[in-house]
């Protein structure tokens, strides 16, 4: 996606987050996990159970854990919230799975390419295909008949974990919008079409895999270890163990998950947006007591999108409190460094605006347009880029000349230098906290390992390799592997081998270079050389930040400023070189942390594999599909500055307005230039660091420790683009869970709060999706509700009431 709101020591003891837990009072150590526990006598009866229940929680009369029990570290929540338990006997190789499997990534891929191009992007949420997933499995284990061979193939019983899980995971793999569509619209829209749909249709599916192949030759570092926790993964696994296992035991987690799924797909028709009473989407008493002040609206306005920066207001709408992510499941370490970006981002958007930096109120307070400088704050003048390229899409320096550069609102110069400085300050956050993680990604560039390579035995792959009981005996008394993973070792299931990722990798490299060139995508090969090097690099890098934290970088504006001094002048090759740099790493990240929750659950790997594979493939497929049918239908709405109530092509245009500016990249970004802050701060990014480091190292304190410049970094434009309104109230329920009920009540923490996320995940977007096709034009016509004070006139007020800019778009 272009828009994401969406992080040595550490190994010892975290809050489940990368970073080492504070010690004293309010934060007890836990002593590790011995290992050896986890260990299945010889004489065990039932061979699946490995440390037959959780550790016990000893409470208090207030239900309260004491001293060393309470839910600290890593181990804690993989032990505790999940049973490491597994029944090898439980076959996910069924009709059930591949009939349901197909048909929610068919499902998942069409619906999430169409809120694509929605006014606020919004993702298909793991919780909600578990969910439907669910209901079907279920209902087809009731209904088919079994009797006969024939029975038992499509019905061979209840519908079990690990089917469950596979439908599951196969759906979530299709469920993404792949950035390759958006650079083949952007392609259509703004620079006169493709020559080839058959290549792009291959660009899309190996703009995805590649990604995948890369996570799975990378997993050993992102997936195994016990400290890489994926924390979104953890309400996904509660509820599938909730839904399968004994109902006696978990009967009061399932009517607490029915409960709060039931009321909240009743509640969603009420705030989403569009529809009965949508000013709940965004409660703000500041411009309900003064509506007549932009400067009200620009700082306490955000439930209209690019209206304000939300400070202060309320939402009643799931929907876009946790559009991204909940956050019940959100670590304390990553939502902490999070809320201080939160608010240096107000602080700094409303100082270049109000300090005319930039010439900022020369134009929309946010927007991801580009502009011609007018001087002029009542009329604001789009730039027409096609003025300046030539008959290949080229930026050409006399026509550049005659027309001038264009400009940028000072929220989006913001976010782009933030966003920077976050990126460089990543490297070296991982670099001087996390060393230990990042080097064992790069063993394979070891002098010894690589000397072996050297001499005729070494190239001998098929010979003395290590046999499955000497690589199962080592990975056992590693004391950095995750317990699940160990019992799946010991229950014997057979590893993918590196040369299925590999070849993987390969063979979309190999058709991709070809699709590239059909498609006059401008970009040389040397150029997609260096994309896939940067890809390994960022994903190893990234990808650990994302497993450790949940917190999930964007590096796209990177990519495309990269890609505009490698390839001056030429935005289509921007646009591709981003594509298979940031979309496949981004895969990767997604691929990743499916592949820890088939961990958790003990699904086969080379299972996994193949479902996976197939998800994929079926969800780009049908991303494109989509894709070019909401383009041939809507391009007048997907070009236009403002959209509509229904489509918008806000992501595609800011796609394609990073890549014309960073196509002229020496005229606007660069030292010396109008927005050299850009530029500037990578070397901002690599320096800030270190003065936390340097003192932890000579001062030791929780408070250095637990400090990410990166993350505060990434938020500090957080709120650059959208609807702002909701993110007072997701940091407030973040803290409540992550933070009061974790610490303070965490029997009532481990059993139910994943759960409650799940629900509150399920019961909103089974309701949007409903309203997506019955009333907001989804089915391709929508039903408005009767404009009432509840429900505001849009094109007269803002939903908060705050007032709108009156400035005109020519």
């Amino acid at each position: 996606m272009s828009i994401h709101r969406q992080s040595s020591e550490a190994h010892a003891n975290t809050d489940g987050l990368g970073s080492p837990e504070p010690t004293g009072e309010a934060f007890s150590e836990k002593p590790k996990l011995n290992d050896e526990k986890l260990d299945i006598s010889k004489d065990e009866k039932r061979p699946y159970n490995d440390e037959a229940e959780p550790a016990p929680l000893y409470t208090d009369e207030e239900g309260k854990l004491e001293g060393e029990n309470a839910v600290e570290t890593n181990e804690d929540l993989v032990t505790r919230v999940i049973h490491v338990e597994d029944d090898p006997s439980l076959n996910p190789w069924t009709f059930r799975v591949f009939f349901l499997g197909i048909g929610l990534s068919v499902f998942g891929a069409v619906l999430q390419e169409i809120f694509y191009f929605k006014p606020q992007t919004i993702y298909v949420s793991v919780v909600f295909l578990t969910v439907i997933s669910y209901i079907l499995g279920q209902f087809m284990a009731l209904v088919i008949p079994r009797k006969g061979a024939i029975g038992r193939f499509f019905n061979p019983g209840p519908f079990n974990l690990k089917e469950h899980a596979s439908i599951t995971l196969m759906a979530s793999a299709a469920s993404q919008s792949a950035l390759a569509t958006e650079a083949l619209a952007a392609q259509d829209l703004f620079y006169g079409g493709y020559p080839s749909k058959a290549a792009g249709i291959f660009i899309v599916i190996t703009s995805q895999l590649l990604g995948y192949g890369i996570a799975g030759l990378l997993r050993e570092v992102l997936v195994y270890p016990t400290h890489m926790l994926w924390p979104m993964n953890l309400p996904v696994t509660s509820l599938l163990e909730s839904l399968h296992r004994d109902p006696v035991e978990t009967r009061a987690r399932l009517r607490l998950f029915y409960i709060i799924f039931g009321i909240m797909f009743v509640w969603e028709i009420f705030p989403e947006a569009r529809y009965i009473f949508t000013v709940l989407e965004g409660v703000s008493i500041f411009c309900l007591a003064h509506q007549d002040s932009l400067v009200f609206t620009n700082l306490f306005g955000g439930a209209s999108g690019n209206e304000g920066l939300g400070f202060g207001a309320i939402s009643f709408d799931w929907n876009y409190i946790a559009p991204f992510g909940s956050p019940l499941w959100y670590p304390l370490y990553a939502l902490t460094n999070s809320f201080i970006g939160y608010i240096a981002c107000i602080i700094f958007f409303m100082g270049l605006y109000y300090s005319n930096t930039f010439s900022a109120q020369n134009f929309p307070f946010m927007a991801q347009a580009l502009f011609s400088n007018t001087s002029n704050s009542s009329v604001y003048v789009t730039y027409n880029q096609t003025a300046i390229l030539n008959s290949n899409f080229e930026v050409d320096q006399t026509l550049l000349a005659q027309v001038g550069t264009p400009w940028l609102t000072a929220s989006y110069v913001g976010y782009l230098i933030t966003s920077n400085m976050g990126f460089t300050a990543t490297f070296v956050h991982m670099l001087l906290w996390n060393f230990d993680d990042i080097k064992a990604g790069w063993s394979w560039a070891h002098p010894s390992y690589l000397k072996k390579f050297t001499t005729l035995a070494g190239w001998k792959f098929w010979a003395n390799q290590e046999s499955p009981e000497e690589r199962n005996a080592r990975k056992q008394s590693d004391p950095r592997l995750d317990p699940h993973y160990k019992l799946m070792l010991r229950n014997m299931y057979r590893e993918v081998p590196h040369w299925w990722w590999g070849t993987v990798v390969v063979v979309c490299w190999v058709v991709a270079l070809v699709c590239l060139y059909v498609m006059k995508s401008t970009l040389p090969w040397w150029g997609f050389i260096v994309s896939t090097l940067l890809t390994t690099v960022f994903l190893l890098f990234f990808g650990a930040q994302y497993g450790i934290t949940g917190f999930q970088f964007n590096i796209q504006p990177v990519c495309q400023m990269l890609a505009g001094y490698m390839f001056p002048g030429k935005p289509l090759a921007n646009l591709y070189f981003t594509c298979f740099t940031y979309n496949a790493m981004q895969m990767g990240q997604l691929l990743a942390r499916d592949l820890k929750l088939a961990q958790y659950v003990h699904l086969s790997p080379r299972h996994t594999f193949t479902i996976q594979v197939m998800g994929c493939l079926v969800g780009a497929i049908m991303n494109y599909a989509m894709m070019i049918t909401i383009v041939a239908n809507q391009a007048p709405i997907l070009t236009g500055i403002l959209g509509s109530n229904i489509w918008s092509g806000q992501n595609v245009q800011q796609f394609n307005t990073l890549a014309v500016v960073f196509s002229m990249a020496k005229d606007l970004v660069s030292v010396g230039t109008r927005y050299e802050w850009v530029t500037l701060a990578y070397l901002v990014g690599f320096a800030i660091p270190f003065p936390f480091w340097i003192i932890n190292r000579y001062r030791p304190h929780i408070f250095w420790r637990y400090i990410n410049l990166s993350i505060i970094c990434w938020y500090m434009g957080y709120l650059f683009v959208g609807i702002n309104s909701a993110i007072l109230m997701y940091f407030l329920l973040g803290f409540i869970a992550q933070w009061w009920l974790r610490k303070r009540h965490p029997v009532f923490f481990v059993k139910y709060n994943y759960i409650v996320s799940a629900a509150l995940d399920g019961g909103t977007q089974v309701m949007v999706f409903i309203l997506t096709f019955a009333v907001f034009g989804g089915s391709g016509k929508a039903v408005p509700f009767p404009v009432w004070a509840g429900n505001p006139n849009s094109t007269i007020h803002n939903l908060d009431y705050c007032m709108k800019d009156t400035a005109v778009y020519d």
